[in-house]
């Protein structure tokens, strides 16, 4: 009898006949379930996450199908309650049915919908709240709540509160729902905006500036239609998408909303009184400090190198050295710097970080009609002379890239920023030093001309930045928030320092100890540029 036995097919063709089994779906029409906002919100696993958006991006959808998953995992596997608190009825109900759709989606044994009531106290008496419930295997539960829970401190896992910015008591809420945090649990804020002075954006405001931790997603109606909102309503409805139609489906929208459309869809607070920094905050952080202004004659620049530059040398020397060696050369330097030429001015904003870390200013220097290569001699003297000069953040747009180049070349391109000051680097960067005039956190000199650049700073399309007006100064020159934007440079310079680093130079002769000249005669101790006296030149 012949024995017949069997072979294993080789890996490569078991490999072949899986490909033709499960035909690849990357080209498949059709599309994931989330779009790309919703898979980086569900991707954000932060115990605190806040989510500013437009109307009717689909958020809350997604943060369904997540709290699905959440409820329906075991305890082992980080399942735990989900609270839903939404502004009202429809809402709730709205939510609830998405959980259920997803609990159906993904097979997750879950019971029906309930509708009940839960008690809780609120002072000496007892009230009820309408409650929608979905219960799972796991053991856990979702729970929609059509109002605020008085008791919600009682409770523990996931605390999602939507349409934030129209909750009555806000601040009240978070902080019963932040207090789970401590024990594992989860808070995720969802809302379109409010208005400047509403909770909702304050709470942006602090996380932005540093003051609360957590993550901040922000969605647009722009964002959502570029990542397919647009397509994915026409795969609804059933409809052919086409540039053309989405443009006249995103023109119809933005009439609808008429004037809230800034707010509702673009994310942008409605602007209360416009004030960012009243004045009498930010004459509280003036200290005695002075401001040196030099103002180039016309045809300056047309000058010889060596005359100009004797000319500034002189000025450095005189004035500003003696300020320089002032400093404390036990803390850390930045600067920050605003670029102008012959219509704006520079302003280079200098600063030590204090033992308490305040940001204090010694002194400013404003530049006007100051010839490129004089500013970089001026900005090299300045940071030269800095001690443990750790960072400084120097405005790269339009003209001023040359300038802020050379200092990068000089200083490293870690330790200089290049900073496009765009309305995305404003949105991020001014909370943080709005927080340090409020806590006191930041100093700079008094004075007038000062103090008006920093008043000018408003409220832009909810962002705070110069508006696109002049002012005189002092001197009778033109002003634009110049020493405003050096302050904001400089103290984003003393947010984001970079470490000096310790190192010996390696010898320049590639034979041995630099002590050959390239005339190829002996140096000496006595010779400056001799690092190392040895006998003769030897390996390293």
């Amino acid at each position: 009898m012949t024995e017949v036995i069997a072979k294993r097919p080789p890996a490569s063709t078991l490999t072949e006949q899986l490909r033709a089994d499960l035909p690849s779906t990357v080209d498949s029409a059709v599309p994931a379930a989330f779009m790309p906002y919703q898979q980086r919100w569900v991707a954000d696993q932060s115990d605190f996450k806040v989510a500013e958006k437009s109307r009717r991006t689909g958020l809350t959808w997604a943060e369904a199908g997540d709290d699905v998953l959440i409820a329906g995992a075991d305890r082992a596997a980080g399942g735990m309650n989900v609270y839903y608190i939404g502004y009202n009825m429809d809402m709730a109900i709205e939510y609830i049915e998405a959980c259920a759709m997803w609990a159906r989606i993904f097979n997750q044994a879950a019971g029906q919908i309930e509708e009940g009531e839960e008690l809780f106290e609120d002072g000496k008496e007892e009230k009820s709240i309408k409650t929608y419930t979905i219960r799972f295997a796991s053991g856990f539960r979702i729970v929609a709540l059509s109002s605020r829970p008085a008791n919600l401190r009682g409770k523990q896992g996931v605390v999602v509160i939507d349409e934030a910015a129209f909750h009555g008591q806000l601040d009240e809420l978070l902080k019963a729902a932040i207090a789970l945090l401590m024990w594992g649990g989860k808070v995720r804020v969802i809302s379109t905006h409010d208005g400047t002075d509403n909770p909702f954006n304050q709470l942006i405001e602090d996380i932005r500036a540093g003051k609360r931790s957590g993550s901040i997603h922000r969605i647009t109606f722009e964002d959502a239609c570029a990542e397919g909102l647009y397509e994915r309503v026409c795969l609804r409805q059933g409809k052919a998408w086409s540039p053309e139609t989405e443009e006249a489906w995103k023109a119809a929208i933005r009439k609808t909303y008429g004037d809230a459309a800034t707010e509702e869809l673009d994310v942008i607070p409605s602007t209360g009184s416009g004030t960012w920094l009243s004045g009498v905050l930010i004459e509280a952080r003036m200290i005695d400090a002075p401001v040196l202004r030099y103002t180039c004659e016309p045809g300056f620049e047309k000058e010889p190198d060596t005359y100009r530059y004797g000319v500034i040398q002189q000025w450095l020397e005189r004035e500003v050295a003696p300020l320089l060696a002032q400093l404390d050369p036990r803390l850390q330097s930045v600067m920050g710097e605003d670029f102008g030429r012959t219509g704006d001015q520079t302003v280079i904003t200098p600063a030590q970080i204090q033992q308490d870390l305040t940001r204090r200013v010694p002194f400013m220097l404003e530049l006007r009609n100051m010839p490129h290569r004089q500013q970089e001699q001026i900005l090299f003297f300045v940071c030269d002379r800095l001690p443990n000069f750790a960072k400084g953040a120097v405005d790269a747009r339009g003209n001023g890239s040359a300038v802020a180049e050379f200092l990068a070349q000089r200083y490293g391109y870690t330790r200089i920023e290049l900073v496009m000051l765009t309305e995305t680097w404003y949105r991020e960067e001014m909370p943080p030093l709005k927080a340090a005039f409020q806590d006191g956190t930041v100093e700079v000199p008094r004075d007038k001309d000062v103090a008006a650049d920093l008043r000018m700073v408003k409220l832009v399309n909810g962002v705070a930045r110069v508006p696109d007006q002049r002012t005189t100064g002092k001197d009778g020159g033109q002003r634009h928030g110049d020493a405003a934007i050096s302050v904001a440079l400089m103290h984003f310079a003393s947010r984001n320092l970079s470490a000096p680093i310790e190192f010996e130079a390696a010898p320049k002769n590639s034979r041995g100890f630099d002590n050959v000249r390239t005339d190829g005669m002996r140096m000496h101790a006595t010779d400056d540029f001799s690092d190392l006296e040895a006998p003769e030149p030897k390996a390293w």
